[in-house]
């Protein structure tokens, strides 16, 4: 047995008690759920609740995911940003549906979301942009996400000229700065369960509201 086998017999799913979740008290909209569990998971120490999986489809119908951050959930639907250059950016402008991922294992709990994208103004991507560290600035003005880069000296060199500017000019745009908001169709909260007997619990938009079920584990 190799090191990464022991390492990964070696540990254990949510050594830990976890909270209950009766579905029969949900609200009839999944917003609320979603912020109730955001604050829940925030406020029993999960690292960066924010923190999601982002999955798209690219032009030959490969799906693709990544790390992003939340921005806002609110009756629009879930807010990330990005650059519209960049991978997902283009990928979104082709196929313009995702699917979102939380996990907060500190609780035992997952959310999954999937609907249709939309993108803000220009003018939300600005504000979005500019509510946030000058580092963030810095990254967005270098731009050119998902290029190849010939070398780490290459980042570096305009890493540095971003910073410098982002300083000198607090109120720079970066024009390719988008926001995504993805408008839900299905909503899915799952509470993990020691004896595997996890609760799972979906919404789905529908012509007349929203339609709650329970899922089979």
């Amino acid at each position: 047995m190799t090191d990464f086998h022991r390492a990964l017999h070696s540990l254990r799913v949510w050594d830990t008690e976890l909270p209950s979740f009766d579905p029969a008290s949900a609200p009839p909209e999944p917003l609320p759920l979603f912020h109730d569990w955001f604050t829940a998971a925030a406020a029993a120490g999960q690292t960066e609740p924010h923190t999601l999986s982002l999955a798209t489809v690219d032009e030959g119908g490969r799906p693709d995911v990544r790390t992003v951050m939340l921005h806002d959930a609110d009756d629009r639907g879930w807010h990330f940003a990005s650059h519209a250059t960049s991978a997902k950016g283009r990928q979104l402008a082709a196929r313009p549906e995702a699917a979102l991922g939380f996990y907060w294992p500190v609780q035992g709990r997952q959310v999954r979301i999937r609907g249709h994208v939309t993108t803000g103004t220009p003018e939300e991507a600005y504000e979005d942009l500019h509510a946030r560290t000058t580092g963030a600035l810095a990254s967005a003005l270098v731009g050119r996400q998902s290029e190849v880069l010939d070398s780490p000296g290459t980042l570096a060199e305009a890493s540095a000229a971003a910073w410098r500017r982002a300083e000198a000019e607090p109120d720079a745009p970066a024009p390719t700065w988008t926001l995504y908001v993805v408008e839900p169709a299905e909503v899915e909260f799952f509470q993990g369960d020691a004896r595997r007997r996890h609760v799972r619990l979906r919404y789905r938009r529908t012509a007349g509201g929203w339609t709650r079920e329970l899922l089979w584990p």
